[in-house]
């Protein structure tokens, strides 16, 4: 299969290599050091084992229309990322081009195929122009949850930290024969691809998590293991998965464990730095939206009351407006 890579960064560098390692066609959309690395010396992946490997059967290229049409393209932008190339993605585009969606959060695409009284529904939280569902027809879209943690240690560098499952869904639910096909050729590269029969369950549980330890740690720079012991934060982000909880179910999504269960699993991780805090530390744009403000646009969609979500969203992104203002040079001095 033809792979492009929207978004050449850890996942996506991970995905790229071992696909490419597996003899699959793979191209990398690649900006600045990172395209000028993969080019010039491959991509290098470092595995959990701290094993090697380094594929040079890959390019990269800067504009979409150098990749040309593709097979599948996987999205491995952040959420607020994807607005910036969605109008050049169709140069990917071939009539059965698939998009998988690889992005942390709730979906641009949640609501499509959905069925019952919210389908079809927009976000406009995720995509307030309309032009994502103009630019990615439903019918292209491939459903995903990223499980595995990587580094991009250096430009054409990836680092394994753990996992290797990729869970994929069809939008509505069914066993089509291309996402049994993509999961073999995933599955044929080393990665765990199930097939969900239900992909939005799946995108809660990690959300559940998500959506409050992450803006928590960024505005308190405590890891997983402080916010889950510290009895206040630990009771604070238990009250935010209840609210995410209750607009699930009125989604029709149905939780397999508890709040503590999901709270536990969060401690067990120990002294981790959210995705989100080490954005707050490099200077990034967070991810506010798709983990955050998406929930509480759900929430005002299905009339179920977020208190505890609309506090936390309101001071993180006071926080990301300053970091935005100071040119991502705020930090906490001792």
């Amino acid at each position: 299969m033809k792979f492009a890579i929207v978004g050449a960064g850890a996942i996506g560098g991970y995905l790229g290599a071992k696909l490419a390692l597996a003899g699959e066609d793979v191209t990398f959309i690649a900006r600045n050091r990172n395209l000028e690395a993969i080019n010039a010396q491959g991509f290098k992946l470092i595995n959990e084992d701290g094993s090697e490997q380094v594929t040079r059967n890959a390019r990269a290229v800067q504009q979409m229309a150098e990749a040309g049409v593709q097979d599948v393209v996987l999205i491995t932008l952040k959420a607020h990322q994807l607005c910036e190339v969605v109008n050049t993605l169709p140069a990917l585009f071939g009539p059965d081009t698939l998009v998988v969606s690889m992005i942390n959060g709730v979906p641009w695409w949640y609501f499509h195929k959905l069925g019952g009284e919210f389908d079809g529904r927009a976000l406009s939280s995720l995509d307030p122009s309309g032009a994502i569902a103009r630019a990615i027809a439903p019918e292209r879209i491939i459903g995903s949850v990223v499980y595995p943690a990587a580094e991009l240690q250096a430009p054409g560098v990836v680092k394994v930290v753990e996992g290797n499952r990729f869970t994929l869904g069809e939008l509505d639910g069914s066993r089509s024969e291309r996402i049994s096909a993509l999961s073999q050729v995933m599955m044929k590269a080393g990665f765990k691809a199930p097939v969900s029969k239900d992909i939005r369950s799946e995108i809660w549980v990690k959300l559940w998590g998500n959506l409050c330890f992450n803006p928590i740690s960024a505005l308190s720079h405590a890891t997983l293991e402080d916010i889950c012991r510290f009895p206040a934060t630990r009771e604070l982000a238990a009250a935010m998965m209840a609210e995410a909880q209750a607009v699930a179910e009125r989604l029709g999504v149905q939780f397999k464990i508890s709040i503590a269960q999901r709270i536990a699993g969060a401690e067990a991780v120990g002294a981790h730095k959210t995705s989100m805090l080490q954005d707050v530390e490099r200077g990034r744009a967070l991810e506010l939206q798709a983990l955050v403000g998406a929930v509480l646009e759900l929430g005002q969609i299905t009339g179920v009351a977020t208190p505890h979500i609309a506090a936390i969203h309101a001071v993180t992104a006071l926080l990301g407006h300053t970091l935005a203002q100071q040119q991502g040079r705020l930090e906490v001095t001792r």
